[in-house]
């Protein structure tokens, strides 16, 4: 096959990415500093410490530059997972939503503390209760409502966020209620823009604050809406065939036109759009079960949901919207000829798709596929076939993990005892998220550093 031929290119490509990244980050991270040191710098101008007279001064301003701030990063919060090209090349989908969750949080804080010091800075100046003064600014400020309701939807949006609760939620409540995150910023901004006092006093600082919202929604609305109407455009993507895998599994084959250029590699998901009369408006990421070839996209999808579930029925001939690919869960990341792929339940997807990806390379590859059930080990035959076709080993790792009996199935002993020179290769992790951190922390107790390990949890799709 094609991949065969990268033998040698493979870690000079990944070198030169890692490079790549090293250099990216730190540039992303000074200019989103330096453009919170330019709105500091608008605030500290226009009197924000040189304006304080009083303990009620105080309050106020500093009521005004966490709000500044809050909504800058808000801004940020859209830009995370707009799906940037440049951001899922070099940084990585899971990094960004780590990005995303810490920022989300962060923004919470700054928008609350906003909220409280500047009704207690005004209620100070005008010797009202905070409770009356309050009252006064929805009944008589423009925009406060809007701006209440705005950030009830953050307050929401974040508490779903959570782990213990995003668990328990329906991919489609969770998807529905971080759409309305797009609402609440536009109702921070009417609020923002008309009645915040930065932008009254200082036509500077409003022009500056516009081009904010203004670069973020083109944007947006070119990533999220036009690339993939483009896209569709070009490719004219649709379900050629429905396959059934296990009773709760199917993989679905996507057809289309110049399917080479998207440049598509296995281990990427993409977002997958299915224009049928009750899935058209959601948005669900999966990734490749196959390595792509030019002529046909895979997925591979487990009825965990009831959209997932749904997907069996698709008829062919049914039109796909997509966006993607996103990842760096690829086999161009390794930097050693060494590689071992481990993965959870329906994770084996994109294993599967870099195991079809990866040269030749007998003894020096080795896949291990963590299952509950045995009837959980789907495209069993395509795997068993590609690992004699690479000269892998194929370990299937089964059992419950809530039996104690099991406790030790994946330990770093078991783990080195599968694969005696784990520590010496790649090692690419994929999985449900409690599954990735037990791994995480058990291959670095079996001597794998971090720089050798590439993972991607696949939690999102149900």
């Amino acid at each position: 096959m094609a991949t065969h031929t990268q033998t040698v290119q493979t870690p000079r490509i990944a070198h030169s990415r890692r490079i790549g990244a090293r250099v990216f980050v730190p540039i992303v991270w000074a200019a989103v500093a330096l453009n919170g040191g330019v709105l500091v710098w608008l605030w500290l101008h226009d009197g924000g410490i040189t304006q304080v007279h009083s303990a009620a001064d105080l309050w106020t301003s500093a009521g005004r530059i966490t709000g500044l701030l809050g909504a800058y990063l808000a801004l940020l919060q859209v830009l995370l997972l707009a799906r940037l090209p440049p951001l899922e090349r070099q940084i990585g989908f899971d990094r960004l939503t780590v990005w995303h969750r810490r920022n989300g949080k962060l923004m919470l804080c700054l928008v609350l503390a906003h909220v409280v010091l500047i009704t207690i800075g005004y209620a100070g100046n005008d010797r009202i209760s905070v409770v009356k003064q309050y009252t006064s600014f929805l009944s008589t400020y423009p925009g406060m409502i809007t701006a209440t309701i705005g950030t009830a939807l953050m307050i929401a949006i974040v508490i779903s966020s959570l782990v213990i609760v995003r668990r328990r939620l329906p991919y489609e409540s969770w998807y529905g209620l971080h759409v309305t995150a797009y609402a609440a910023i536009y109702l921070a901004y009417l609020h923002q823009i008309p009645s915040g006092n930065e932008f009254i006093a200082s036509k500077v600082q409003s022009d500056w604050w516009i081009a904010l919202y203004v670069a973020t929604l083109v944007l947006l609305l070119g990533y999220r809406v036009v690339r993939p109407l483009s896209l569709a455009r070009r490719h004219r993507l649709r379900v050629a065939s429905v396959r059934r895998e296990a009773p709760d599994t199917v993989s679905i084959r996507i057809e289309g036109r110049k399917l080479d250029r998207l440049g598509a590699q296995g281990g990427q998901f993409m977002l997958w759009r299915f224009l049928t009369g009750r899935r058209w408006w959601q948005s669900h990421p999966f990734s490749l079960s196959t390595a792509p070839d030019g002529r046909s996209l895979r997925i591979t999808v487990k009825g965990v949901g009831r959209y997932s579930r749904e997907l069996a029925s698709l008829k062919p001939g049914t039109r796909v919207l997509t966006e993607g690919p996103f990842g760096k869960f690829v086999a161009s990341a390794r930097r050693h000829e060494r590689v071992t792929l481990i993965a959870g339940g329906i994770g084996i997807t994109p294993a599967r798709a870099i195991l079809e990806d990866l040269p030749a390379a007998p003894g020096r590859i080795a896949l291990i596929h963590r299952v509950l059930r045995a009837e959980d080990c789907v495209l069993r035959d395509e795997l068993e076939l590609l690992a004699r076709e690479r000269g892998a080993q194929l370990h299937y790792v089964i059992g419950d993990h809530r039996d104690p009996a099991n406790a030790q199935l994946l330990s770093p002993a078991r783990l080195r005892e599968l694969v005696p020179a784990i520590a010496d290769g790649d090692v690419f992790v994929c999985g449900p998220p409690q599954m990735m951190d037990l791994i995480l922390t058990n291959l670095k107790a079996a001597g794998v550093s971090a720089a050798q390990i590439h993972s991607e949890r696949f939690a999102l799709a149900s």
